[in-house]
């Protein structure tokens, strides 16, 4: 392990991480230029971004604490340093799985926050509780109050598979949110923080007066950490992963920049980094998937197969309206805007002409996590781990073992759930899909699916693999071959030093799985 510097791997209070010499990149200038343009904000970003330690520093700025700021950026500008009545929600704090633990939360905070101020509300009414605190902190201090809701959405994605639930925990949050429209005259600051934008939620409902900056250029960069911040604070760290793994300081860079970058958070946005994975990365000094280890939300995942969406389009082809890409309404279940927000899709391209957006994969990590967390949806049990990881199917072409390969593949549909016995083709096209896709992390793999191209071909330093599927009752192997041969999908690797493979393989929807392949 790495331990050159002391790296702020899940560090979320500001305080703590400056007064124990924890790795900073500083996000201080981005404070001042909130607090000097406005006074409600809302900013979404994907969960492990640094929406809590940012929401910390907020908190840390209002109370005052000029000595943790030496050196940093906002240092230089601020002069007053005043200090300011603060309210800390934090919904990171337990998991709010239906209302009257939601109610608990917020008078548990509320509770807290009055505290430190020195103020005992007993309102056992969270909303009758809030509005009671701001007045009266407020009136003994003399100073307007500030607002600070951390993860203000969770209580509704943990019960997003729960709609009774989900309706009665939005009607909580609604009336709680709507204290801060009421209290305009008495708050400094308000600042919330967030993945998804629900639409019926009163803080964009009634509180409209909420800047939404999660997709205003200038904040782009205020969570993550950018190409800049990556190469101005992280060179001793790149220099030990270089050497760890045995190349070049660029290649590692390189490396970082495949697995790690790609969010863009504006239609001008600079290249912003996942910083929990790359923390991580920078302490093991290993590559690994480790936003995905910390976990995917299941509703998401599942609304993609619900919905029966286009597999396919999710690599750089989704098309979305502006109006749309940060409201998700739950009468009209897109899964599209939550992908954006939760970071497994970025912006890509804009059409000013048209507004609509582009959406994309950021990178490989969030590709390959969510191919494998879509496995598990499409294909549920156990046939997608173990003897049937990628990995395996990649070895078998290594070795140049086909049969193996295909009688791998053929055990993999074997055991589909009964309850799947009466899927469409379409299922069985987007497993196929999927699989190669997750094997394209080891190995160059494109999968066509326009007429007149290959169902998916597949290269190893030795050899170009080409297959075929004929998914029908009557369909055989050697009609795939031949029309590997009669399309010409061999062609654009005529030229080529590696040897040619066809693989044709016929699925039968009836027995639920492949009946015979070819090869020559």
């Amino acid at each position: 392990m790495n331990t050159f510097r002391k790296l702020p791997i899940g560090v979320q209070d500001f305080e703590d991480l400056r007064t124990n010499n924890y790795l900073y990149v500083d996000k201080t200038a981005y404070i001042y230029q909130l607090i000097t343009s406005g006074k409600p904000y809302f900013l979404s970003r994907p969960r492990r971004f640094g929406k809590s330690l940012f929401l910390s520093t907020l908190k840390a700025y209002f109370l005052g604490k000029k000595d943790l700021f030496e050196g940093l950026a906002i240092a230089g500008r601020e002069k007053e340093w005043d200090t300011y009545p603060v309210i800390y929600i934090d919904f990171n704090r337990g998991m709010n799985l239906d209302a009257q633990t939601l109610r608990e939360t917020l008078l548990y905070n509320l509770k807290l926050s009055g505290e430190q101020m020195d103020i005992r509300v007993e309102e056992e009414n969270p909303s009758v509780r809030f509005s009671e605190l701001i007045r009266r902190a407020y009136e003994r201090t003399g100073r307007k109050v500030v607002v600070l809701v951390d993860e203000y959405d969770k209580p509704l994605l943990n019960t997003m598979d729960k709609p009774p639930v989900n309706d009665e925990i939005r009607d909580v949050l609604k009336s709680f949110y709507g204290v801060l429209k009421g209290m305009d005259a008495c708050l400094r600051f308000v600042f919330l923080t967030g993945v998804t934008k629900f639409s019926k939620v009163s803080i964009f409902s009634d509180l409209n007066q909420l800047q939404d900056i999660s997709m205003d250029e200038r904040y782009a960069g205020v969570c993550g950490i950018s190409e800049a911040d990556l190469l101005r604070d992280f060179q001793p760290e790149l220099q030990a992963l270089a050497g760890k793994r045995n190349i070049t300081p660029d290649q590692a860079f390189a490396e970082i920049k495949k697995r790690y970058d790609g969010y863009h958070f504006a239609i001008r946005s600079e290249d912003i980094y996942n910083p929990f994975s790359v923390l991580n990365t920078f302490s093991l000094l290993e590559f690994r998937h480790y936003w995905f280890q910390t976990g995917t939300p299941t509703f998401l995942v599942k609304m993609v197969k619900d919905v029966d969406f286009d597999i396919p389009t999710l690599e750089n082809d989704v098309k979305v309206p502006a109006q749309s890409i940060m409201d998700y309404r739950e009468e009209n279940p897109d899964p599209v805007p939550v992908l954006y927000q939760s970071g497994y899709l970025t912006i890509k391209s804009y059409n000013e002409l048209t507004d609509i957006y582009t959406l994309g994969f950021p990178n490989e990590e969030v590709k390959y996590g969510f191919f494998d967390e879509l496995m598990m949806i499409y294909m549920p049990g156990k046939r997608t781990r173990g003897e049937f990881s990628a990995g395996l199917f990649v070895e078998d072409l290594w070795d140049n073992n086909i049969d193996g390969f295909m009688t791998r593949l053929q055990a993999f549909f074997a055991g589909i759930p009964y309850e799947l016995h009466n899927k469409e083709e379409k299922h069985f096209q987007t497993v196929f899909y999927i699989l190669f896709r997750l094997m394209g992390q080891f190995i160059a793999v494109e999968h066509r699916s326009a007429t007149g191209r290959a169902d998916a071909v597949v290269t190893t330093k030795d050899a170009v693999y080409v297959f075929e599927f004929k998914l029908a009752a009557t369909a055989s192997a050697e009609e795939a071959l031949r029309q590997i041969d009669e399309k010409g999908y061999l062609l654009p690797f005529a030229a080529g030093h590696r040897k040619l493979i066809k693989i044709g393989v016929a699925f039968s929807l009836e027995a639920r799985g492949i009946t015979q392949w070819a090869m020559n």
